[in-house]
């Protein structure tokens, strides 16, 4: 079955589901967001489930946290086996941000490990829904040994998914998820849950009682930014803080250092601030510092500015991590599918923070300021030029 009908058939579906009234809307400025809701995309048993892995020891290669999985509950791949060489096929939500670029470098050089990969056939859907629906549709002429998908969104991408599952080529979904239990294996760490509780739990634990938060969101609309929220505004309704604004920043840094400002002259000052990634939170830093004011206990990612501006300062700082090594999984992933091996159906790799106490680690000499620490890329070839640093 040729996967471009299908998927076309499905797209405006698709577009019909983005536009419907259970997708959360952004209101910028007046601290008011649809998505602050848990409802949209809450689930209290995987909430649950995720808050306990955090304690959990994977199991797998000790050296190699790419390949290691929580609790893995395996499936069976026996009869998608075949012979190479392969042609493995991905459809990716984006590149537009340091994160995904990082990512993606470390995905290619994955593929570069392994010569039964004859051919790698990547579309780059430009953080578009209708481009990936489409960009699916092209794929499925491209004759692919298996399907790789980093979904732009959830809702959108979903019914796109299930179709392509129905072609028989494996499907493997990774980073952001879809509504749908189709795909073969999925394939990210232990979650959003984790990660916003973490920073959460830091600023609650940093911050005293009835003290101003500023919470600061990318963008609405896809499970583990929405799950990432969901955990902290849980975590901030049972504290006693005061949480005065929930804020999209688009990822910009320019608009982030805007909407600190605009805070800080609305309420004379912050106590903590809370960020669902990382990308802009030297830019948040740099608003306190341009306003003559201490920064307050903040949040970010593993990204090499933050960190720098971390230690050199000496913030009250934390880093919950969702690791670009997770970019290496699905390509390994789809060579275990393809071998006939078994592989996790729900694939959960391990999501280390990072406090005072290890930062050190993950501070590397000479890489560039947005490059991201967990990528597992240390030991690849073309390390580190290729992901912009120097030897």
């Amino acid at each position: 079955m040729n996967i471009r009908g299908l998927v076309a058939a499905f797209a405006a579906v698709a577009l019909i589901t983005a536009c419907s009234s259970d997708q959360p809307t952004a209101q910028v400025g007046g601290g008011s967001t649809k998505a602050e809701s848990p409802s949209e995309f809450f689930d209290q048993a995987e909430y649950d489930r995720q808050l306990a892995m955090r304690s959990k020891q994977p199991v797998g290669p000790a050296d190699k946290p790419w390949e290691q999985a929580i609790e893995p509950q395996m499936v069976d791949t026996a009869k998608y086996k075949k012979d190479g060489p392969y042609n493995f096929c991905f459809s990716n939500a984006s590149v537009d941000n340091p994160w995904r670029q990082v990512g993606w470098k470390t995905m290619q050089a994955e593929v570069k490990l392994h010569p039964e990969i004859a051919k790698f056939t990547a579309l780059d859907a430009e953080a578009k829904d209708d481009k990936q629906i489409s960009d699916m549709a092209e794929l499925g002429s491209q004759g692919c040994s298996v399907l790789i998908v980093s979904p732009n969104t959830t809702a959108t991408l979903s019914p796109a998914v299930e179709q392509a599952c129905k072609t028989g080529v494996p499907v493997v979904v990774f980073d952001r998820g879809v509504r749908t239990d189709c795909p073969v294996t999925f394939i990210n760490p232990i979650g959003g849950y984790a990660f916003g509780a973490d920073a959460a739990e830091f600023i609650t634990g940093k911050v005293k009682e009835g003290g101003k938060v500023l919470a600061l969101r990318i963008l609405p609309g896809v499970d583990v930014l929405e799950n990432r929220w969901a955990a902290a505004k849980l975590a901030f309704d049972k504290s006693k803080l005061n949480v005065v604004g929930v804020e999209f920043t688009d990822g910009d840094p320019a608009k982030t250092k805007s909407i600190v400002s605009d805070y800080l002259q609305r309420h004379g000052k912050l106590d903590g601030v809370w960020m669902d990634a990382g990308a802009t939170s030297v830019a948040a830093i740099e608003a306190f510092e341009d306003a003559g004011q201490p920064v307050p206990p903040i949040t970010g990612e593993d990204q090499q500015d933050y960190l720098r501006k971390w230690k050199d300062a000496k913030l009250t700082a934390f880093s919950a991590t969702y690791p670009t090594y997770q970019w290496r999984t699905p390509v390994i992933a789809g060579l275990k599918i393809l071998a006939g091996q078994e592989v996790p159906k729900q694939w959960k790799l391990p999501q280390p923070t990072i406090t005072s106490d290890n930062i050190d680690q993950y501070l590397l000499p000479g890489m560039p300021p947005l490059h991201y620490a967990l990528c597992g890329c240390k030991d690849m070839p073309g390390y580190p030029q290729n992901w912009g640093g120097t030897s």
